[in-house]
């Protein structure tokens, strides 16, 4: 063995032992670097301040909550239809004509039909419209004048043509400013009847959006209700009927007998005019039958 190979082995020989002591200087280092890690854990005490970076940290990493947007009131149509059987047509349009005035609405439409007796049902028909806000306490009060036959109550959600018609109208009052200022910087005669004409446009589709948007929101605030009122049947007729019925029984007798009357005189009439034909033909027939006699004998 040369002495190249003796430095070899020795040096390889000490690299080994040298790695060896670091590994094990490492390895009770980490031992006791935990041990003292437990020891601070099981030492602090459970509600310790947390340090202002790590509270920091741990916010950012923290999900956000993010609170829910109030939810929007829908905006909704509501008519109501109602058909009641009560004692009196004219009283019970005074007491609905009160609960409209108390309630603050309108009436659009009134109808009233009446018969000659009281064999058939008298009717009336009432189109009014209240705030919507007074809708349920307008039909509470109408039930109790009479008997509720049938009741419904329909709602239309119109969010979203309000949005719609809003959105529309902002964008056209804006157009409306730009064509304005391209008005004032405009020189030229053409360019500005150019700006006038789109201008008018602008206006005209303004003003249509504005009365929809307008008619929407008024049927938003008050709510229709249509009313039908039916009188209860009587099964004696009333001495103001029973005299009203002589009545048109007899007019209606005597217009017969005048018509039975003139009929009669025209018969006559017609008679006589044509008096000359019949003789004719009487006489033809008359000369007729005595020829056939005469042959016979």
């Amino acid at each position: 063995m040369n002495s190249h190979q003796i430095r070899t082995q020795t040096a390889s020989k000490l690299g080994f032992c040298l790695g060896l002591i670091v590994s094990t200087f490492a390895l009770f280092s980490c031992s006791s670097l935990n041990e003292s890690n437990s020891a601070k854990v099981m030492s602090s005490p459970a509600n310790a301040p947390v340090p202002a970076a790590e509270s920091r940290q741990m916010a950012d990493s923290a999900p956000e909550q993010t609170t829910p947007e109030p939810k929007k009131q829908s905006q909704l149509i509501k008519r109501a239809q109602l058909t009641l059987v009560v004692q009196s047509i004219h009283q019970t349009t005074e007491s609905i004509t009160e609960i409209i005035r108390k309630q603050q609405g309108d009436i659009l439409k009134f109808e009233a039909q009446k018969s000659p007796d009281n064999s058939q049902r008298q009717t009336a028909y009432l189109e009014f419209r209240v705030p919507q806000q007074r809708l349920e306490t307008t039909l509470n009060s109408l039930a109790k004048l009479g008997t509720v036959e049938n009741q419904m109550i329909t709602a239309e959600d119109v969010s979203d043509q309000l949005v719609d018609f809003q959105a529309r109208l902002r964008n056209l009052r804006k157009s409306e400013e730009m064509v304005l200022k391209i008005m004032e910087r405009s020189g030229s005669v053409g360019d500005v009847l150019k700006a006038a004409n789109e201008l008018s446009t602008i206006r005209e589709s303004i003003e249509r959006i504005d009365a929809q948007l307008r008619s929407l929101q008024n049927q938003v605030a008050y709510s229709t209700i249509t009313l039908n009122i039916e009188s209860v049947v009587s099964a004696t007729p009333t001495q103001e009927n029973l005299g009203l019925r002589v009545q048109e029984t007899w007019g209606m007798a005597t217009h017969a007998m005048g018509e039975f009357t003139w009929l009669l005189v025209g018969l006559m009439l017609w008679l006589l005019a044509f008096s000359p034909y019949l003789l004719i033909i009487g006489g033809a027939v008359y000369g007729y039958r005595w020829y056939r006699q005469t042959q016979m004998k």
